[in-house]
């Protein structure tokens, strides 16, 4: 088991790690819409936390020398289900023709009040 760490995406604040490579299996925890340069939410609207969040995951899954093709799970939180739509827009142009399996619920909130968090699971090819 190694621990994943980069400075491309925002740093842990919390009992947690970005992520955590176990054998050819990354997992990554949930990543919200942070600048990791400077800690701070992008924006507030549904597209650019969603191009962030995937942003971060991307950046993580590169730290364990993975590809985003390699990533095969993800998981979408989101406080309001009704910009599902525009949320998908962003995550299909993000990845293309390379479609993991997904979930996407609606909850009630997310740290910092952001609108989305998304977390993922990448396997070595």
């Amino acid at each position: 088991m190694k621990m994943i760490q980069t400075e491309k995406a925002p740093k842990a604040v919390g009992a947690y790690s970005q992520g955590i490579l176990v054998k050819d299996t990354l997992y990554v925890s949930g990543q919200i819409p942070f600048v990791p340069e400077t800690m701070e939410v992008v924006g507030d609207d549904i597209r650019r936390q969603t191009q962030q969040a995937l942003n971060n995951v991307l950046a993580i899954v590169e730290a364990a020398g993975l590809k985003k093709t390699d990533i095969v799970r993800c998981g979408v939180f989101m406080t309001n289900l009704a910009e599902f739509a525009l949320m998908n827009e962003e995550y299909e142009a993000f990845f293309g023709n390379h479609k993991p399996v997904r979930a996407a619920v609606e909850v009630r909130g997310l740290p910092k009040n952001v609108q989305i968090e998304i977390d993922a699971i990448a396997i070595k090819p």
